[in-house]
């Protein structure tokens, strides 16, 4: 916003000297000046400055003189009045301009599988738990219709910018993430499988607007810490929200989201609650929409 200073400018106003008496009055003048001369005072009148402080502005002051024959009096200035400052509005742009109003987190269901805020995780599964959206493909993976003009748009600014993400996966129904959870189970252990996988009926990947990316530079870090750390990893970070994008597990939330850092997970929620999470400085939907998150409720 712009800011303006105003000043006020105190106008001050003095008599103008009255014309001299003429020569041929003066001994006329003498005499009667001693009986009738009347000296006036002069009243005060004051303004208002800007800051609040009273500036003092003097009235015309006049002598009385006695009648004289050579002509009429000079004449009496009337007194100036002092402009009176007006109030200083500043522009309607800043008025207007109060907090913007918050996003209605009403507009969409956090429950409703079908919803773009929908959350589902550990403690939260899908209802109905084999929920089968509508799909569409991009770039060979199939996501939700909704989700995939973002997607697209997501991977053609990275293009743009010499960034080529690929995608390492999206849609997963049912069955097969119940296959991947099992997979897990069988090489770890049913704790450990826990950590870093879900089960089937509580993955983002069945809503069908989760996706996993990948690296073109680094292909060794896809699924893997450093993918952070890679060109392609630095990008998402930076410019995921701007398309409607989370990074969904993050360093510091893993208590609430259930999982540890996975800097390659994105989960798309739409442009509006996007902004919202990055201008209010949280970082999980369990917080936006008060969803118990964690581990398992075994």
């Amino acid at each position: 916003m712009v800011h303006t200073d105003a000043g006020v400018t105190a106008l001050f106003v003095r008599a103008r000297p009255i014309g001299p008496v003429p020569a041929g009055a003066a001994a006329r003048a003498g005499a009667v000046l001693a009986a009738t001369l009347v000296v006036t005072g002069c009243a005060a009148g004051t303004t208002q400055a800007a800051d609040g402080v009273g500036l003092a502005v003097p009235e015309p002051r006049t002598t009385a003189v006695a009648p004289q024959k050579a002509g009429p009096p000079s004449p009496v200035p009337s007194p100036v009045p002092s402009p009176v400052p007006s109030e200083v509005v500043g522009p309607v742009g800043d008025r207007a301009a109060g907090p913007a109003a918050g996003l209605d987190l009403t507009k969409h269901s956090a429950s409703d599988p079908a919803s773009p805020w929908v959350v589902v995780n550990k403690r939260t599964p899908l209802d109905p738990i084999d929920y089968e959206p509508e799909l569409t493909v991009v770039r060979g993976y199939l996501v939700r219709p909704d989700a995939a003009p973002d997607l697209t748009a997501l991977l053609d600014a990275a293009d743009a910018d010499g960034v080529h993400l690929t995608l390492r996966s999206a849609y997963r129904a049912y069955p097969k993430q119940a296959a991947v959870y099992d997979g897990w189970v069988a090489r770890l252990g049913d704790e450990q499988a826990d950590a870093v996988s879900a089960r089937p009926g509580h993955s983002e990947h069945q809503t069908g607007i989760a996706v996993d990316v990948g690296s073109s530079t680094r292909p060794e870090c896809d699924f893997e810490g450093c993918f952070v750390a890679t060109v392609e990893g630095r990008w998402v970070a930076e410019h995921a929200v701007e398309h409607g994008f989370l990074v969904r597990y993050a360093p510091g939330n893993s208590t609430v989201t259930g999982y540890g850092p996975e800097s390659w997970h994105l989960r798309w929620v739409g442009r509006e609650l996007a902004a919202h999470l990055r201008d209010t400085g949280r970082t999980t939907l369990e917080e936006v929409f008060d969803v118990p998150g964690g581990g398992y409720a075994r």
